[in-house]
C-alpha cells in the first residue's frame, strides 16, 4: 500500500511567510542598517554587564516563570505580578492568543498596514485575517468595528503602529473596546509606547487592569535594544494570563535575555535618553523629507522610532528606486510591498551621524 506524503493543513500554506528587515548588503560591506526599527544606541551599559556576568551559566536552564523580571514589569508599570506574562518576544504572546481562542473558520481583525505578524497569527489557528481600512495610514475606529463579524475573536490593535508610525489616543482606543461584543479580545500591541512621555499612552494599560477582554503586550526590542535576546511581555485578566501559561514555552527566555531585561528595565535613566534622542533624530529626518514635498515625498507623522516616507509611483524616486540608491550609498531601509504599500519606504530612526548619512542620500537622490 502506498501512502500519501504528509500534508499541510491548508491554512498553514495559505500563510505568506514574516520576512524581516535585510541586514546585509551584497557587497558583503557592513551597511547602515535601518530596516528593522532597532535601537541605535543600543541596551542599557548596565545590561550589556549583566549579559556578561550571566554568560557562565548558559548550561542551566532558565527560570520559566520570570520571576523577577515580572516583579521588575509589575513595579515600573504598577501592575500585578500575577497578571504579566513574558515570552520570547511579544511575537510568541501575540501569537499564542488565536491558537487559544479561536477555532478553524473564526476571523480576526487587524488594520489593513499593520503588523505583518498579525495576520500570520490568525491564519496558524486556521482563523481568517480581516484588514480593516485606515483612514491616512492611521487606525480607524469605525471601520475596525465595521471589519468585525460575529465570528470575529479577537481584535489586533498595533499603537504606535507598525510600519505607519502613528497612533490612536486614550479617547478612541476607549470608544474601540466598548463598542466590542465582550467576548472579543482586543490586544493592544505597545512595543513603541516607551517612545512616549506618557507611561500609558492609550490607556490599554489601565484597561488591561479592568476589563475582561483586553490584552496589552510589550517588548524589550525597541527602546530597551534587546531584540537580538527576544524578551516580550503581556498583561490582561486573570484567566487570560493563565491561558497563556498553559501554553506558552516551558523556557520562553534565556538566563542572559531574563538578566539582561531585569537590568534594562531598572535603568529608566537610560530609556529616557534613547527617547529624547530618538525624538530629535526623527524630527530631523521628518523635515528633511518635508523639504523635499514638492519632489513627491512625504513623511507620514510618526510616534514611533521610525518615519513611513511615501514615494511617487513611478519616477527615480519611486520607493523602489529610492531603496536601491540607499543601499548603493550602504544604507538599508525597508520597502512595504509586503504590506500594501509599494509606494513607500519605513526607514529607521538612527544616530545623527546615520540620520545625517539618509538626508545626504535623499538629497542626492532627488538631485
Amino acid at each position: 500500500m502506498i501512502r500519501p506524503k504528509p500534508t499541510p493543513n491548508p491554512w498553514i500554506t495559505a500563510i505568506r511567510a514574516y520576512e524581516p528587515g535585510r541586514s546585509r548588503l551584497g557587497s558583503g560591506a557592513v551597511p547602515i542598517k535601518l530596516s528593522a526599527n532597532e535601537n541605535p544606541w543600543g541596551p542599557s551599559p548596565a545590561a550589556i554587564e549583566m549579559i556578561r556576568a550571566h554568560a557562565h551559566a548558559v548550561h542551566r536552564y532558565p527560570d520559566g516563570a520570570a520571576e523577577r523580571l515580572r516583579q521588575r514589569i509589575a513595579v515600573v508599570h504598577r501592575l500585578e505580578v500575577d497578571r504579566i506574562v513574558c515570552g520570547t518576544g511579544s511575537d510568541e504572546l501575540l501569537q499564542l492568543l488565536p491558537l487559544i481562542y479561536c477555532r478553524p473558520g473564526d476571523s480576526v481583525v487587524h488594520v489593513r498596514h499593520g503588523f505583518m505578524v498579525y495576520p500570520i497569527a490568525a491564519r496558524r489557528a486556521g482563523a481568517e485575517p480581516l484588514a480593516a481600512p485606515d483612514r491616512d495610514y492611521r487606525a480607524d475606529v469605525e471601520s475596525i468595528l465595521l471589519t468585525v463579524r460575529d465570528d470575529t475573536r479577537i481584535v489586533y490593535l498595533a499603537n504606535p503602529n507598525n510600519p505607519t508610525g502613528t497612533m490612536i489616543g486614550k479617547g478612541e482606543v476607549k470608544r474601540l473596546h466598548q463598542g466590542l461584543r465582550p467576548d472579543v479580545i482586543l490586544v493592544i500591541d505597545q512595543a513603541y509606547a516607551e517612545y512616549l512621555d506618557d507611561p500609558d499612552p492609550d490607556g490599554g494599560l489601565a484597561l488591561a487592569r479592568t476589563a475582561a477582554n483586553v490584552v496589552v503586550t510589550r517588548t524589550f526590542s525597541k527602546i530597551y535594544g534587546l531584540g537580538g535576546l527576544r524578551v516580550g511581555w503581556a498583561t490582561g485578566p486573570a484567566e487570560i494570563i493563565r491561558e497563556l501559561n498553559r501554553v506558552r514555552t516551558p523556557f520562553p527566555i534565556a538566563t542572559v535575555g531574563l538578566a539582561a531585561a531585569e537590568a534594562a528595565i531598572a535603568d529608566q535613566e537610560w530609556v529616557v535618553r534613547c527617547r529624547e534622542a530618538n525624538r530629535a533624530e526623527r524630527a530631523r529626518l521628518t523635515e528633511a523629507i518635508a523639504a523635499l514635498g514638492n519632489k513627491g515625498l512625504r513623511a507620514v507623522p510618526s510616534d514611533a522610532n521610525f518615519v513611513l516616507m511615501t514615494c511617487p509611483e513611478e519616477g527615480p524616486l519611486a520607493a523602489e528606486a529610492i531603496k536601491a540608491g540607499m543601499e548603493s550609498r550602504g544604507i538599508l531601509v525597508r520597502w512595504l510591498p509586503a504590506q500594501g504599500l509599494p509606494h513607500a519606504l519605513r526607514i529607521t530612526v538612527g544616530t545623527e551621524e546615520e540620520t545625517s548619512r539618509v538626508i545626504d542620500a535623499l538629497n542626492q537622490l532627488a538631485a
